[in-house]
């Protein structure tokens, strides 16, 4: 509920420059990353049931905190530190999810778990604008904190820690291949880094885009960021059911994806018609639902040929890594260039991660020629 309006609540109650808000993005782009890190490791030591319910614990009480910071320092503080308790329980997920799903159900149920997620999101956004027009952004923190604490609640009532199945511990094989020297799957993370950068600007640039270039109220912009997780939880299970019958390869659907994400950004600058935000949402989301799942169960696939643990732990990282630059380099870029040098900037991104994409699709083929 915070997140999606982070950038107008910084930039409209707070008044920093957009080159300031680039920088608090930034540090909660580096507690995201030392989050993952740090959950990793808890969650070896402590389990992943205490790291998960810590997390929705903790994170709550942040948000009640983080509202009464207002200088430049105490918020880029306060957010790494929100963010690195948050992100912690996502390796966790992980975990949790080798102890409650069969491994045959793993990649359905990485897609079902998005499905919950996204729920979340449609509605969050959607409440959050009407709570901002009714009562002010300090309205957010109170509900977003809140839920969080009870969301832990709920927890110790319904869930109890499950011991991983021996069928789904950490894959075996002979002369494992250390994930940073796999060649074809690095290119591939790149890629990923690259997809993250410019599809975090949905969270931080383009809300503010729609404000003061289509001046579109927070309500109306929390509608709009609420389509993208109501289209995910109606459509990504069946288009990804419909698409594991086709012939299209994994790493076909995740370029698909990309292109897709592309266009979104191309539809921004074709015309000022209000109406192309709906458009772009759509075709931006159809994007993100097809290149997230498919590049995630190629991640898996790929973690067979070593250590599983390292090779999610840099996927995962690639996400941060993607939350560092992406932000903060949207904000600058905006400051500097402009909406729409911006948005030609991301499209060609956009252009250079696809081409990483269609290598490490030949190469993979030239590989299981080999092979």
């Amino acid at each position: 509920m915070v997140i999606p309006f982070l950038s107008l609540y910084l930039t409209d109650d707070l008044n920093f420059s957009l080159k300031q808000v680039g920088w608090i993005m930034t540090s909660f782009g580096l507690g995201s990353f030392f989050g993952a890190w740090l959950g990793g490791k808890l969650t070896d030591q402590i389990g992943y049931y205490k790291v998960i319910l810590g997390s929705l614990i903790l994170t709550g009480a942040s948000f009640l905190i983080v509202q009464y910071f207002s200088s430049f320092w105490s918020i880029c503080i306060s957010f790494f530190v929100l963010i690195a308790i948050a992100d912690a329980a996502r390796p966790a997920f992980f975990v949790a999810l080798s102890a409650y799903s069969k491994p045959e159900n793993k990649t359905r149920s990485l897609t079902f778990i998005r499905l919950a997620i996204n729920l979340g999101f449609s509605a969050g956004p959607a409440l959050g604008g009407i709570i901002i027009t009714a009562i002010g952004y300090h309205g957010l923190f109170w509900v977003d904190g809140i839920t969080c604490i009870i969301a832990g609640l709920v927890m110790i009532q319904t869930l109890h820690p499950k011991k991983a199945r021996e069928l789904d511990k950490e894959i075996v094989v002979d002369n494992p291949i250390p994930a940073h020297r796999d060649g074809i799957y690095i290119i591939f993370l790149i890629a990923l880094v690259l997809f993250g950068f410019i599809f975090v600007q949905y969270f931080s640039t383009i809300p503010l885009y729609y404000k003061e270039v289509h001046h579109l109220s927070e309500e109306k912009i929390g509608l709009l960021l609420a389509l993208n997780g109501a289209l995910i939880f109606f459509f990504e299970m069946p288009l990804i059911a419909y698409l594991e019958k086709t012939s299209i390869s994994k790493m076909g659907n995740v370029i698909n994806g990309f292109i897709f994400t592309g266009i979104s950004f191309i539809l921004l600058l074709i015309t000022p018609w209000s109406g192309i935000l709906v458009v772009g949402m759509i075709i931006a989301t159809l994007g993100e639902m097809v290149a997230f799942p498919f590049g995630n169960a190629f991640a898996l696939d790929r973690a067979k040929k070593g250590k599983q643990g390292a090779y999610m732990g840099l996927y995962s990282m690639s996400f941060s890594a993607a939350h560092i630059f992406g932000h903060n380099s949207g904000m600058q870029l905006i400051d500097t260039f402009g909406y729409d040098n911006s948005w030609i900037f991301m499209t060609i991104v956009a252009g250079i991660g696809t081409t990483l994409l269609l290598f490490v699709k030949r190469r993979l083929k030239h590989e299981k020629i080999i092979t």
